[in-house]
């Protein structure tokens, strides 16, 4: 074992295992954690002994809420390096996941969000329950998917990918599995059968295959018709009138979730999720997080909705631009601008 501080580290039989552990925060991901993983993968990529990887977080609520949003809205305010630092290492780290030359299996029981998804959904198998909920729900501290989760909204069925990230809905684990991004259904009763095979030996692939179930299509399936009507037009304000109008109460309920959300944030999320289509790979798309994240660390919204949400948790942020109209294209196009040295540079 490396060690306890918020992340254990330890072998047991074939396998790795990583276990984020900050229960008490949902197992929010901090620099230290990131470290420590990438040490880790440092020991176990040499080791034949170690066949597989086993990704799974403490306590009873979930894998991980995201990264550690309290940190990086002290970061905005007072030294924006610190961020980051801290991104530029979490971003390699999900490459590195993404590339590993052995099965990551993680386990995405109960709440996955932002960096938890970077951290499994990027995984060779990838494992979600009837208790899992997956969101990336940037947007709504005034931020933008990052971890590579406009790399897999924008390779989801239809517009589900863009539904997702303007909302900030949540899947449950069989839309994950539709959406791309999760592999199998498995019961939460069945993880600990899951991982004692995978203990003894059994191959990731069939471990995970003799305890899965029909994932089926999906709560999102039957709201295809009019999400792919509606976000398929050009701009925000487009895909609000549409679902505005669209007649579906559920329509109506996303156009109104989008509204709340930072019009900064969803305009520049919109567009990144269509760039990451025409993207290639995953780091090509985690390059343009890159300066997404950046751009969005020197603006007022992060800061303000980590404010509003966390920290003084009065649910009303103070959005500048406050309104759609008032958020020019010009202020969209200079998120994607480089800006000094690139991630995967040097």
């Amino acid at each position: 074992m490396l060690g306890r501080m918020s992340v254990l580290i330890r072998t047991a039989g074939a396998i790795g295992r990583i276990t984020l552990d900050r229960p008490g925060a949902l197992n929010a991901l901090t620099h230290d954690m990131v470290r420590r993983i990438h040490a880790a993968l440092d020991d176990w990529e040499q080791d034949p002994a170690v066949r597989v990887v086993l990704l799974d977080g403490a306590g009873e609520r979930g894998l991980c809420a995201g990264g550690d949003i309290r940190a990086i809205r002290e970061s905005a305010l007072v030294d924006r390096s610190l961020a980051l630092a801290f991104w530029r290492d979490e971003y390699h780290l999900n490459a590195r996941i993404a590339r590993l030359g052995k099965p990551w299996v993680a386990l995405m029981d109960g709440i996955v969000m932002g960096g938890g998804v970077g951290l499994s959904a990027h995984g060779s198998v990838r494992i979600v329950t009837e208790r899992s909920r997956v969101a990336m729900p940037e947007v709504g501290i005034g931020f933008v998917p990052d971890v590579g989760g406009t790399y897999l909204l924008g390779r989801a069925p239809g517009e589900l990918g863009v539904h997702l990230a303007l909302t900030a809905d949540a899947m449950t684990g069989a839309d994950a599995v539709a959406c791309g991004f999760a592999d199998r259904l498995v019961p939460s009763e069945r993880l600990p059968e899951l991982v004692g095979a995978l203990v003894a030996g059994v191959s990731a692939e069939e471990a995970a295959a003799s305890v899965a179930v029909p994932a089926g299509d999906g709560e999102l399936a039957r709201h295809r018709e009019w999400i792919d009507r509606c976000y398929g037009a050009e701009t925000v304000e487009e895909i609000v009138e549409r679902l505005d109008g669209y007649g579906e109460p559920a329509a109506k309920e996303a156009a109104a979730r989008i509204l709340g959300h930072s019009p900064t944030a969803v305009k520049v999320t919109l567009a990144a999720v269509r760039r990451a289509r025409a993207l290639g790979s995953l780091e090509e798309v985690l390059e343009q997080e890159w300066r997404v994240s950046a751009a969005a660390l020197a603006g007022p919204d992060l800061p303000e909705g980590v404010r509003a949400q966390v920290v003084d948790k009065d649910r009303r942020p103070r959005w500048s631009p406050a309104s759609l109209a008032e958020v020019p294209d010009a202020a969209v196009a200079a998120h994607f601008a480089p800006a000094g040295a690139g991630l995967f540079e040097g």
